[in-house]
Protein backbone atom coordinates (compact mmCIF):
# COMPACT_ATOMS: atom_id res chain seq x y z
CA UNK A 1 0.00 0.00 0.00
CA UNK A 2 1.12 3.57 -0.62
CA UNK A 3 0.84 6.69 1.47
CA UNK A 4 -0.47 9.95 0.12
CA UNK A 5 -0.03 12.38 3.05
CA UNK A 6 -2.96 14.66 3.68
CA UNK A 7 -3.25 17.69 5.96
CA UNK A 8 -5.20 17.16 9.17
CA UNK A 9 -8.76 18.23 8.34
CA UNK A 10 -10.76 20.39 10.76
CA UNK A 11 -13.55 18.80 12.76
CA UNK A 12 -16.68 18.80 10.53
CA UNK A 13 -19.21 21.38 11.67
CA UNK A 14 -22.07 18.91 12.09
CA UNK A 15 -19.85 16.48 14.02
CA UNK A 16 -18.72 19.25 16.36
CA UNK A 17 -22.27 20.52 16.87
CA UNK A 18 -23.78 17.13 17.67
CA UNK A 19 -20.84 16.12 19.90
CA UNK A 20 -21.05 19.31 21.93
CA UNK A 21 -24.81 18.83 22.40
CA UNK A 22 -24.37 15.19 23.35
CA UNK A 23 -21.56 15.88 25.83
CA UNK A 24 -22.50 19.15 27.47
CA UNK A 25 -20.24 18.42 30.46
CA UNK A 26 -17.29 17.45 28.31
CA UNK A 27 -15.70 14.24 27.12
CA UNK A 28 -12.15 12.95 27.54
CA UNK A 29 -11.49 12.43 23.81
CA UNK A 30 -13.06 15.73 22.83
CA UNK A 31 -11.00 17.50 25.49
CA UNK A 32 -7.89 15.66 24.26
CA UNK A 33 -8.50 16.89 20.72
CA UNK A 34 -9.18 20.47 21.82
CA UNK A 35 -6.13 20.76 24.08
CA UNK A 36 -3.54 18.44 22.52
CA UNK A 37 -4.67 18.18 18.90
CA UNK A 38 -4.29 14.92 17.00
CA UNK A 39 -0.74 14.07 18.19
CA UNK A 40 0.17 12.48 14.86
CA UNK A 41 0.42 13.39 11.19
CA UNK A 42 0.71 11.31 8.03
CA UNK A 43 4.27 12.54 7.39
CA UNK A 44 5.50 10.76 10.52
CA UNK A 45 4.70 7.36 9.00
CA UNK A 46 5.98 7.83 5.44
CA UNK A 47 8.74 5.22 5.87
CA UNK A 48 6.17 2.53 6.71
CA UNK A 49 4.60 2.50 3.25
CA UNK A 50 5.64 1.93 -0.36
CA UNK A 51 5.82 4.72 -2.90
CA UNK A 52 3.26 3.00 -5.14
CA UNK A 53 0.13 0.95 -4.63
CA UNK A 54 -3.37 1.26 -3.27
CA UNK A 55 -3.77 4.34 -1.04
CA UNK A 56 -3.62 3.49 2.64
CA UNK A 57 -6.08 4.60 5.29
CA UNK A 58 -4.73 7.74 6.99
CA UNK A 59 -2.04 6.49 9.43
CA UNK A 60 -2.48 9.46 11.77
CA UNK A 61 -6.03 8.26 12.39
CA UNK A 62 -4.92 4.65 12.90
CA UNK A 63 -2.28 5.79 15.39
CA UNK A 64 -4.82 7.81 17.35
CA UNK A 65 -7.36 4.98 17.23
CA UNK A 66 -4.64 2.66 18.60
CA UNK A 67 -4.13 5.00 21.56
CA UNK A 68 -7.85 5.19 22.33
CA UNK A 69 -8.20 1.45 21.81
CA UNK A 70 -5.47 0.84 24.39
CA UNK A 71 -7.09 3.29 26.82
CA UNK A 72 -10.34 1.30 26.78
CA UNK A 73 -8.82 -2.17 26.31
CA UNK A 74 -10.83 -2.80 23.13
CA UNK A 75 -10.35 -5.53 20.56
CA UNK A 76 -9.74 -4.54 16.94
CA UNK A 77 -13.37 -5.26 16.09
CA UNK A 78 -14.60 -3.15 18.99
CA UNK A 79 -12.27 -0.27 18.09
CA UNK A 80 -13.39 -0.29 14.45
CA UNK A 81 -17.01 -0.33 15.64
CA UNK A 82 -16.31 2.64 17.93
CA UNK A 83 -14.98 4.62 14.95
CA UNK A 84 -18.25 3.95 13.11
CA UNK A 85 -20.67 4.52 15.97
CA UNK A 86 -19.26 6.87 18.60
CA UNK A 87 -19.59 10.63 18.24
CA UNK A 88 -16.66 11.41 20.55
CA UNK A 89 -14.32 9.23 18.45
CA UNK A 90 -15.49 10.91 15.24
CA UNK A 91 -14.83 14.28 16.88
CA UNK A 92 -11.26 13.30 17.80
CA UNK A 93 -10.64 11.83 14.33
CA UNK A 94 -12.19 14.70 12.30
CA UNK A 95 -14.76 12.39 10.71
CA UNK A 96 -18.20 13.13 9.31
CA UNK A 97 -21.10 11.59 11.18
CA UNK A 98 -21.84 9.49 8.10
CA UNK A 99 -18.28 8.12 7.83
CA UNK A 100 -18.31 4.30 7.71
CA UNK A 101 -14.83 3.85 9.16
CA UNK A 102 -12.66 0.91 8.13
CA UNK A 103 -12.40 -2.85 8.40
CA UNK A 104 -11.00 -4.01 11.73
CA UNK A 105 -8.10 -5.85 10.01
CA UNK A 106 -6.55 -2.49 9.10
CA UNK A 107 -5.48 -2.03 12.73
CA UNK A 108 -3.47 -5.25 12.88
CA UNK A 109 -1.86 -4.41 9.53
CA UNK A 110 -0.84 -1.02 10.90
CA UNK A 111 0.68 -2.57 14.03
CA UNK A 112 2.57 -5.04 11.85
CA UNK A 113 4.07 -2.16 9.90
CA UNK A 114 5.19 -0.56 13.16
CA UNK A 115 6.84 -3.81 14.23
CA UNK A 116 8.57 -4.44 10.91
CA UNK A 117 10.08 -0.94 10.94
CA UNK A 118 10.79 -0.98 14.70
CA UNK A 119 8.64 2.12 15.01
CA UNK A 120 6.52 1.07 17.98
CA UNK A 121 7.95 3.70 20.35
CA UNK A 122 7.30 6.41 17.79
CA UNK A 123 3.73 6.76 19.04
CA UNK A 124 4.80 7.15 22.68
CA UNK A 125 7.64 9.57 21.93
CA UNK A 126 5.40 11.74 19.76
CA UNK A 127 2.82 11.96 22.53
CA UNK A 128 5.51 12.77 25.09
CA UNK A 129 6.66 15.70 22.96
CA UNK A 130 3.11 17.03 22.93
CA UNK A 131 2.79 16.58 26.69
CA UNK A 132 6.04 18.49 27.24
CA UNK A 133 4.86 21.35 25.02
CA UNK A 134 1.55 21.45 26.89
CA UNK A 135 3.35 21.65 30.23
CA UNK A 136 1.89 18.36 31.45
CA UNK A 137 5.25 16.68 31.93
CA UNK A 138 8.85 17.74 32.54
CA UNK A 139 12.01 16.55 34.22
CA UNK A 140 11.93 16.33 37.99
CA UNK A 141 8.98 15.48 40.14
CA UNK A 142 7.98 11.92 40.94
CA UNK A 143 7.69 8.83 38.77
CA UNK A 144 7.01 5.21 39.55
CA UNK A 145 7.95 2.01 37.72
CA UNK A 146 6.48 -1.46 37.92
CA UNK A 147 6.52 -4.54 35.72
CA UNK A 148 3.82 -6.82 34.41
CA UNK A 149 3.60 -9.90 32.25
CA UNK A 150 3.40 -10.09 28.45
CA UNK A 151 2.05 -13.39 27.14
CA UNK A 152 3.82 -14.62 24.02
CA UNK A 153 1.74 -15.10 20.89
CA UNK A 154 2.23 -18.87 20.98
CA UNK A 155 0.38 -21.79 22.53
CA UNK A 156 1.48 -22.92 25.97
CA UNK A 157 3.02 -26.31 25.21
CA UNK A 158 3.74 -29.13 27.64
CA UNK A 159 6.98 -31.09 27.16
CA UNK A 160 5.42 -33.76 24.96
CA UNK A 161 3.74 -31.18 22.73
CA UNK A 162 6.95 -29.17 22.52
CA UNK A 163 8.96 -32.12 21.25
CA UNK A 164 6.26 -33.24 18.81
CA UNK A 165 5.61 -29.77 17.38
CA UNK A 166 9.34 -29.03 17.04
CA UNK A 167 9.83 -32.23 15.04
CA UNK A 168 6.79 -31.55 12.87
CA UNK A 169 8.00 -28.01 12.10
CA UNK A 170 11.41 -29.35 11.09
CA UNK A 171 9.97 -32.08 8.86
CA UNK A 172 7.69 -29.55 7.17
CA UNK A 173 10.60 -27.19 6.55
CA UNK A 174 12.72 -29.97 5.05
CA UNK A 175 9.83 -31.22 2.91
CA UNK A 176 9.57 -27.79 1.29
CA UNK A 177 13.16 -27.67 0.02
CA UNK A 178 14.26 -31.32 -0.18
CA UNK A 179 11.18 -33.57 -0.48
CA UNK A 180 12.93 -36.27 -2.50
CA UNK A 181 15.78 -36.64 -0.02
CA UNK A 182 13.32 -36.87 2.87
CA UNK A 183 11.16 -39.52 1.17
CA UNK A 184 14.20 -41.72 0.51
CA UNK A 185 14.78 -42.54 4.16
CA UNK A 186 11.83 -41.34 6.30
CA UNK A 187 10.06 -44.21 8.06
CA UNK A 188 6.55 -44.96 6.71
CA UNK A 189 5.00 -44.60 10.17
CA UNK A 190 6.19 -41.00 10.32
CA UNK A 191 3.48 -40.00 7.86
CA UNK A 192 0.85 -41.26 10.30
CA UNK A 193 2.58 -40.06 13.46
CA UNK A 194 3.39 -36.55 12.26
CA UNK A 195 0.84 -36.05 9.51
CA UNK A 196 -1.62 -34.32 11.85
CA UNK A 197 -1.01 -31.53 14.33
CA UNK A 198 0.25 -32.95 17.61
CA UNK A 199 -1.90 -31.29 20.26
CA UNK A 200 -3.04 -32.32 23.70
CA UNK A 201 -6.38 -33.33 22.15
CA UNK A 202 -4.70 -36.05 20.03
CA UNK A 203 -2.10 -37.21 22.56
CA UNK A 204 -2.67 -40.29 24.75
CA UNK A 205 -4.01 -39.65 28.23
CA UNK A 206 -2.38 -42.50 30.15
CA UNK A 207 0.97 -41.58 31.70
CA UNK A 208 2.67 -44.78 30.50
CA UNK A 209 1.54 -44.20 26.91
CA UNK A 210 2.67 -40.56 27.02
CA UNK A 211 6.10 -41.56 28.32
CA UNK A 212 6.42 -44.16 25.58
CA UNK A 213 5.42 -41.64 22.89
CA UNK A 214 7.90 -39.08 24.26
CA UNK A 215 10.74 -41.59 23.85
CA UNK A 216 9.52 -42.55 20.37
CA UNK A 217 9.48 -38.90 19.29
CA UNK A 218 12.93 -38.51 20.85
CA UNK A 219 14.37 -41.37 18.77
CA UNK A 220 12.72 -40.02 15.61
CA UNK A 221 14.20 -36.59 16.18
CA UNK A 222 17.61 -38.06 16.94
CA UNK A 223 17.51 -40.06 13.73
CA UNK A 224 16.60 -36.94 11.77
CA UNK A 225 19.47 -34.96 13.31
CA UNK A 226 21.96 -37.76 12.61
CA UNK A 227 20.85 -37.83 8.98
CA UNK A 228 21.13 -34.07 8.62
CA UNK A 229 24.57 -33.73 10.17
CA UNK A 230 26.31 -37.01 9.29
CA UNK A 231 24.80 -38.25 6.01
CA UNK A 232 26.98 -37.07 3.08
CA UNK A 233 23.93 -37.04 0.80
CA UNK A 234 22.20 -34.36 2.90
CA UNK A 235 21.64 -31.19 0.83
CA UNK A 236 23.59 -28.22 2.18
CA UNK A 237 20.46 -26.08 2.39
CA UNK A 238 18.89 -28.58 4.83
CA UNK A 239 21.76 -28.15 7.30
CA UNK A 240 21.27 -24.39 7.12
CA UNK A 241 17.58 -24.49 8.06
CA UNK A 242 16.75 -22.57 11.23
CA UNK A 243 14.21 -25.26 12.14
CA UNK A 244 16.99 -27.88 12.25
CA UNK A 245 19.05 -25.83 14.67
CA UNK A 246 15.98 -25.21 16.84
CA UNK A 247 15.27 -28.94 16.92
CA UNK A 248 18.88 -29.64 17.95
CA UNK A 249 18.66 -27.17 20.84
CA UNK A 250 15.32 -28.53 22.06
CA UNK A 251 16.59 -32.11 21.93
CA UNK A 252 19.69 -31.15 23.95
CA UNK A 253 17.46 -29.56 26.57
CA UNK A 254 14.75 -32.21 26.68
CA UNK A 255 16.53 -35.56 26.11
CA UNK A 256 19.62 -37.40 27.28
CA UNK A 257 21.24 -40.45 25.60
CA UNK A 258 23.23 -42.77 27.89
CA UNK A 259 24.57 -46.08 26.57
CA UNK A 260 21.99 -46.34 23.79
CA UNK A 261 19.16 -45.52 26.18
CA UNK A 262 17.22 -42.37 25.35
CA UNK A 263 15.04 -40.73 27.96
CA UNK A 264 13.54 -37.37 28.81
CA UNK A 265 15.62 -35.28 31.15
CA UNK A 266 14.44 -34.86 34.71
CA UNK A 267 13.53 -31.34 35.75
CA UNK A 268 16.76 -30.89 37.70
CA UNK A 269 18.77 -31.92 34.62
CA UNK A 270 17.25 -29.26 32.39
CA UNK A 271 18.65 -25.75 31.86
CA UNK A 272 17.36 -22.86 33.99
CA UNK A 273 14.24 -21.05 32.84
CA UNK A 274 16.31 -18.21 31.36
CA UNK A 275 17.75 -20.60 28.73
CA UNK A 276 14.95 -23.15 28.37
CA UNK A 277 13.11 -22.94 25.04
CA UNK A 278 9.33 -22.98 25.45
CA UNK A 279 8.20 -23.02 21.81
CA UNK A 280 9.74 -23.64 18.38
CA UNK A 281 7.80 -20.60 17.14
CA UNK A 282 9.21 -18.01 19.57
CA UNK A 283 12.77 -18.64 20.70
CA UNK A 284 12.92 -15.74 23.16
CA UNK A 285 9.70 -16.47 25.06
CA UNK A 286 10.42 -17.79 28.54
CA UNK A 287 8.47 -19.21 31.46
CA UNK A 288 8.29 -17.02 34.55
CA UNK A 289 6.06 -16.20 37.50
CA UNK A 290 5.32 -13.18 39.64
CA UNK A 291 3.32 -13.55 42.80
CA UNK A 292 0.39 -15.80 41.77
CA UNK A 293 0.79 -15.26 38.01
CA UNK A 294 2.56 -17.80 35.75
CA UNK A 295 3.14 -17.14 32.07
CA UNK A 296 5.27 -17.83 29.00
CA UNK A 297 6.44 -14.71 27.22
CA UNK A 298 8.08 -11.48 28.31
CA UNK A 299 8.03 -8.78 30.94
CA UNK A 300 7.29 -5.10 30.36
CA UNK A 301 8.23 -2.22 32.67
CA UNK A 302 5.97 0.84 32.71
CA UNK A 303 7.20 4.15 34.11
CA UNK A 304 4.71 6.93 34.75
CA UNK A 305 4.50 10.29 36.47
CA UNK A 306 2.72 10.45 39.82
CA UNK A 307 2.64 14.11 40.74
CA UNK A 308 -0.39 15.50 42.54
CA UNK A 309 -0.85 18.53 40.26
CA UNK A 310 -0.65 16.79 36.84
CA UNK A 311 -2.20 13.70 35.20
CA UNK A 312 -0.39 10.39 35.49
CA UNK A 313 1.36 9.92 32.15
CA UNK A 314 3.45 7.00 30.90
CA UNK A 315 7.00 8.20 30.18
CA UNK A 316 8.86 5.01 29.31
CA UNK A 317 8.20 1.40 28.31
CA UNK A 318 10.91 -1.24 28.50
CA UNK A 319 10.44 -4.88 27.47
CA UNK A 320 12.72 -7.65 28.72
CA UNK A 321 12.81 -11.46 28.77
CA UNK A 322 10.34 -12.80 31.30
CA UNK A 323 13.11 -14.23 33.47
CA UNK A 324 15.23 -11.07 33.71
CA UNK A 325 15.19 -9.66 37.27
CA UNK A 326 13.52 -6.27 37.65
CA UNK A 327 16.70 -4.82 39.12
CA UNK A 328 18.48 -5.24 35.76
CA UNK A 329 15.97 -2.92 34.07
CA UNK A 330 16.56 0.14 36.21
CA UNK A 331 19.72 1.46 34.53
CA UNK A 332 18.32 1.17 30.95
CA UNK A 333 15.15 2.92 32.13
CA UNK A 334 17.16 5.76 33.64
CA UNK A 335 19.33 6.01 30.52
CA UNK A 336 16.29 6.36 28.30
CA UNK A 337 14.60 8.90 30.56
CA UNK A 338 17.83 10.89 30.65
CA UNK A 339 17.95 10.99 26.84
CA UNK A 340 14.38 12.31 26.82
CA UNK A 341 15.22 14.84 29.57
CA UNK A 342 12.48 13.29 31.71
CA UNK A 343 14.43 11.97 34.70
CA UNK A 344 12.46 12.33 37.95
CA UNK A 345 13.77 13.68 41.23
CA UNK A 346 12.17 10.76 43.07
CA UNK A 347 11.64 7.33 41.54
CA UNK A 348 9.17 5.05 43.33
CA UNK A 349 9.83 1.34 42.84
CA UNK A 350 9.06 -1.93 44.58
CA UNK A 351 11.53 -4.30 46.20
CA UNK A 352 12.48 -6.02 42.94
CA UNK A 353 14.18 -2.88 41.64
CA UNK A 354 16.15 -1.90 44.72
CA UNK A 355 19.48 -2.61 46.36
CA UNK A 356 21.82 -0.53 48.48
CA UNK A 357 24.34 0.01 45.66
CA UNK A 358 21.57 1.12 43.32
CA UNK A 359 20.39 3.69 45.84
CA UNK A 360 23.83 5.25 45.62
CA UNK A 361 24.38 4.84 41.86
CA UNK A 362 21.00 6.34 40.96
CA UNK A 363 21.68 9.40 43.10
CA UNK A 364 25.24 9.96 41.87
CA UNK A 365 24.91 9.07 38.17
CA UNK A 366 21.42 10.36 37.45
CA UNK A 367 20.49 12.63 40.33
CA UNK A 368 17.50 10.37 41.05
CA UNK A 369 16.46 9.41 44.56
CA UNK A 370 15.17 5.84 44.63
CA UNK A 371 12.26 5.33 47.01
CA UNK A 372 11.48 1.71 47.74
CA UNK A 373 11.17 -0.96 50.45
CA UNK A 374 14.87 -1.92 50.36
CA UNK A 375 15.57 -0.60 53.86
CA UNK A 376 13.17 -2.81 55.74
CA UNK A 377 12.55 -5.81 53.51
CA UNK A 378 16.03 -6.54 52.17
CA UNK A 379 18.43 -5.23 54.75
CA UNK A 380 16.34 -5.59 57.87
CA UNK A 381 17.22 -2.11 58.97
CA UNK A 382 15.67 1.33 59.21
CA UNK A 383 18.96 3.26 59.33
CA UNK A 384 19.32 6.37 57.17
CA UNK A 385 20.03 5.72 53.51
CA UNK A 386 23.39 7.47 53.66
CA UNK A 387 24.72 5.03 56.24
CA UNK A 388 23.48 2.06 54.19
CA UNK A 389 25.21 3.49 51.14
CA UNK A 390 28.51 3.74 52.98
CA UNK A 391 28.29 0.19 54.32
CA UNK A 392 27.43 -1.16 50.86
CA UNK A 393 30.34 0.69 49.27
CA UNK A 394 33.13 -0.45 51.57
CA UNK A 395 34.34 -2.86 48.91
CA UNK A 396 34.50 -0.01 46.39
CA UNK A 397 36.91 2.07 48.49
CA UNK A 398 34.53 5.01 48.28
CA UNK A 399 34.76 7.51 51.15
Amino acid sequence: MSLQPQAIPPIPDLTAKVACRAFRKGNVYMHMRDVLGTFFSDDQFGDLYHAEGQPAYAPWRLALVSVMQFAENLTDRQAAEAVRSRIDWKYALSLELTDEGFDFSVLSEFRQRLLEHEAGERLLNTMLEQFVQAGLISSGGKQRTDSTYVIASVRDLNRLELAGRALQVTLDAIAEIAPTWLREWAAPEWYTRYGKLLTEFRLPQKASERDSLAVTIGWDGLRLLEKVYFDPTTPAEVRQLAAVEILRQIWLQQYVLIEDELRQRKREEMPPAARLLQSPFDLTARYSYKRSREWVGYKVHFSETCNEDTPNLITQIYTTPATEPDIEALQPIHDDLQQKDLLPDEHLVDMGYTSAPLLYDSQVEYGVKLVGPVLKNRLGSTRPVTRLMRSALIGRNVK
